[in-house]
């Protein structure tokens, strides 16, 4: 019942936070420069009849939290508005950007884990030059930009080496993985030498920890001590951490796909702000927005999975 109460708690956060993002977000129209009447009408000189069957199409003739109401029915029924610039409903304007941005997410977070776990368990594990040397290339590695590393990648491995793709997202499942190396390596870079070092830095905790300490003299074996008293214990702040900046390279999407033309969301959404399209940044925004709530959420419920101690102290507090 405490695990159910958790689970219910979290879920009701989730949806009270998403329901104020929403609120944020179509509020943010109203609070640009102009009328939203203007950004419909796009400076063209209209008559009176015509502007108020446009207001009464956007039902911008009655209050602002009938107006949002009306925008939140259409959100949860899957109606996330119409372009004001190519008048075509916004979900299928979004909808093969979404996948593209999501491949992208989803190979960088592949490489943050493999990469940046490995590298950091090798080094917290194998003291000496190996992690000397690692940990001074993640240093390094982690002041390196985004779009500096995309700049160097397509440098050597695209115009030199010829061995990668520059633009397009590619067709195919083959083909795709191969036009998201250079773009998931160059978004994914900092975080992996970021996680590398957390993990290091956690497993070096752990592992000088009593209850460790108490494992070694025992006499227990060294595979036993690492798997369930350093590894386990140490995954704790990790994940954590990991999650955060899994759900951090939604933002930093933007700036690649514009790089790299993955027809994303980012590129959209920097396009629509620069039309000023207002029903797609809305869309966009609460896309991003929610998907990084949720990803907390779920990095949350993980946590108190790891360690069912935060369960029962939550419930206490």
């Amino acid at each position: 019942m405490t695990t159910l109460r958790f689970l219910i708690g979290r879920l009701v956060a989730l949806a009270i936070t998403l329901l104020l993002a929403s609120m944020a977000i179509y509020g943010a129209m109203f609070l640009a420069p102009g009328s939203p009447l203007a950004f419909l009408t796009r400076g063209r000189t209209m008559s009176a009849e015509e502007l108020d069957a446009i207001a009464a199409q956007y039902h911008l003739n009655e209050p602002v939290w009938r107006q949002y109401l009306y925008w939140l029915g259409g959100v949860l029924h899957g109606d996330l508005g119409t372009s004001i610039l190519q008048k075509a409903p916004v979900t299928s304007l979004i909808g093969e950007r979404a996948v593209n941005t999501l491949w992208l997410v989803a190979c960088a977070s592949i490489l943050i884990l493999t990469v940046g776990l490995t590298v950091g368990i090798i080094a917290g594990l194998k003291p000496g030059w190996l992690d000397t040397s690692l940990m001074l290339t993640a240093t390094a590695a982690m002041a390196v930009p985004a779009f500096v590393a995309a700049i160097i990648l397509i440098l050597i491995f695209a115009v030199n080496l010829q061995l990668f793709p520059v633009f397009g997202q590619g067709e195919g499942f083959s083909d795709r993985i191969y036009h998201l190396v250079l773009p998931s390596v160059a978004l994914a870079l900092a975080s992996v030498a970021y996680v590398a070092r957390l993990t290091r830095a956690a497993i070096r905790s752990e592992a000088a920890s009593d209850h460790v300490q108490t494992a070694v003299s025992r006499g227990l074996p060294q595979r036993t001590i690492v798997s369930r008293h350093i590894l386990r214990n140490a995954m704790i702040p990790i994940v954590t951490v990991a999650g955060l900046t899994i759900g951090g390279l939604i933002a930093g999407a933007v700036v690649i796909e514009q790089v790299f033309q993955l027809n994303g969301l980012g590129s959209y959404l920097v396009e629509a702000v620069g039309s000023k399209d207002f029903p797609v940044v809305q869309a966009i925004s609460l896309i991003l927005v929610a998907s990084f709530i949720v990803l907390n959420t779920v990095v949350d419920l993980l946590y108190a999975a790891l360690d069912p101690r935060i369960v029962v102290g939550r419930q206490h507090s």
